[in-house]
């Protein structure tokens, strides 16, 4: 039953069009899944669509400076199974914009959007994994970093979701649940990219994540899913950041630094995102993007998360078997 319920959901992704962070968010759980000839096949489209400046994905010239970014690993995955030499020059056009030319603070933070200069959460995930995964881990990690110090409420132990370099204030205080959920995921990536040697970073993020985790799920309703604003009841519910707090929990006992008891926890979200399928495989109630983030409904990005959250728990299923 959960196969065919996975098989409706990414016959849906496919079908689905996508702005540049849905194209690398959907190119990553296909990889993550295991699926090599349509994790290569997205990665393709995004190189496609690149532009003079190395932003993939792009279309219809959105004013996006992290999100292209996402699709980095799979272009780097796409090069090394099929030594096309298209992958490497448009990951390596990739790399020099997010390393050298893309718009950033005086601390060297990149900004989220062309013409202005705000930091977001989101951009956590859009640009340090890819960053790592290129072998640019202290630029990963001082991205991160830079983010997280912009961002975190400490009174809260959670992230806001916007921050103005310029004005220094916040541009979006809202304690948004998918960009915790955003955070959590990048880092539990992050966390088994970086190799030896970087012990001291590794328990620094592992501190982050667990602390994200356990204040998210302080925040968790009955229904296990969240409020679009974590801290205030009156925002509509929605299940994002149950699809991506989950798949961190996953990630995290799997990789040995955090416990086995957030599994409940992590079975029940997946459970309850999972009776969110329709009957054409759309997960309903994610924070919609037709509505810019405000009300639920479905989106492109949700059903990247539930691939994903699936492949994180079929492999912790598997090692759990072993």
């Amino acid at each position: 039953m959960q196969n065919q319920i996975l098989e409706k959901v990414k016959r849906m992704a496919l079908a689905m069009q996508r702005e540049p962070w849905e194209q690398g968010n959907l190119a990553q759980a296909f990889l993550e899944l295991g699926d090599e000839r349509t994790t290569i096949l997205l990665a393709k489209e995004a190189q496609l669509r690149q532009t003079a400046d190395g932003r993939a994905a792009i279309i219809g010239h959105p004013p996006t400076i992290t999100d292209p970014c996402s699709i980095g690993e799979a272009l780097i995955y796409a090069y090394e199974k099929t030594g096309d030499e298209a992958f490497k020059t448009s990951y390596e056009k990739l790399l020099k914009w997010a390393l050298v030319d893309a718009p950033r603070d005086e601390n060297g933070i990149v900004y989220h959007m062309l013409g202005k200069t705000d930091l977001w959460a989101d951009s956590m995930y859009m640009l340090p994994p890819f960053l790592a995964a290129a072998g640019e881990y202290d630029e990963a990690i001082k991205q991160l970093d830079g983010y997280w110090d912009a961002l975190f409420v400490e009174e809260i132990g959670l992230l806001a979701h916007m921050w103005n370099s310029e004005k220094q204030v916040f541009s979006r205080g809202v304690i948004w649940a998918e960009g915790n959920g955003w955070a959590i995921a990048a880092m539990a990536q992050i966390l088994d990219k970086l190799p030896e040697g970087y012990a001291q970073q590794k328990q620094r993020l592992i501190e982050r994540t667990t602390q994200l985790i356990d204040n998210s799920l302080e925040y968790m309703r009955d229904d296990y899913f969240f409020h679009d604003a974590m801290d205030d009841p009156a925002t509509v519910v929605e299940n994002g950041l149950s699809q991506l707090l989950a798949y961190g929990i996953y990630r995290g006992v799997m990789s040995g630094w955090l416990d086995s008891a957030y599994i409940p926890a992590a079975d029940a979200m997946f459970v309850a995102v999972q009776n969110k399928v329709d009957d054409y495989g759309l997960i309903q109630d994610v924070c919609s993007a037709k509505s810019g983030f405000v009300t639920p409904g479905p989106n492109a990005e949700g059903q990247a998360w539930f691939i994903m959250l699936y492949a994180a728990r079929a492999k912790y299923q598997s090692m759990c078997a072993r």
